[in-house]
């Protein structure tokens, strides 16, 4: 009985401490897939900023859940993928992993709205959100679900990584040109 649950607690474990790194992949990294679907205000008329803040207003509620897409949960990759796709109309791969492959990288100091960020929670573990503006990300945390938290926060400071930057300018551009044709 002791090595079964000496079992099952290793494997809860394992399972716990790969966060939202290893989930399923849809696309390699480079194939960015721009969405007919789901668009909301892609001409400009509200800035990245104002989407990251109704995203978060619409999702605020949303506890965590590893490899959740819904808002019934959702994980830290999962809402950015769901968050690039529903208000930039970009498919961005599923997993912290390949998220952390797109776009470029960028210097911390040149962070700007719709940013990715990444954390090295622990040997094994990644983190990831998006930037907002001011030093706050959001994101889906474990404790508190969807949820702002600043890149200065006691919690993130030591844990910062890396962040990339998806060209979107020219996405929404591209976006804008083909729905007019």
């Amino acid at each position: 009985m002791k090595k079964i649950l000496s079992f099952a607690t290793i494997l809860f474990l394992t399972f716990e401490a790969t966060g939202c790194s290893l989930l399923t992949v849809r696309h390699e990294p480079k194939d960015i897939i721009i969405s007919n679907e789901k668009r909301e205000d892609l001409d400009g008329s509200k800035t990245i900023k104002e989407k990251m803040y109704l995203q978060y207003q619409q999702w605020k509620d949303t506890k965590y859940a590893r490899g959740g897409l819904s808002k019934k949960g959702i994980d830290c990759s999962g809402l950015v993928y769901v968050t690039y796709l529903e208000k930039l109309g970009i498919e961005l791969p599923r997993s912290t992993k390949l998220q952390s492959q797109v776009g470029k990288e960028i210097k911390r100091s040149e962070l700007r709205s719709g940013d990715l960020v990444f954390f090295k929670i622990s040997v094994k573990v990644r983190h990831v959100g998006i930037y907002i503006e001011n030093g706050k990300f959001l994101h889906a945390s474990t404790k508190e679900g969807v949820t702002i938290s600043s890149l200065s926060d006691y919690y993130w400071k030591n844990k910062y990584w890396h962040s990339r930057r998806v060209d979107i300018e020219s996405s929404l551009s591209f976006n804008v040109f083909w729905q007019s044709t």
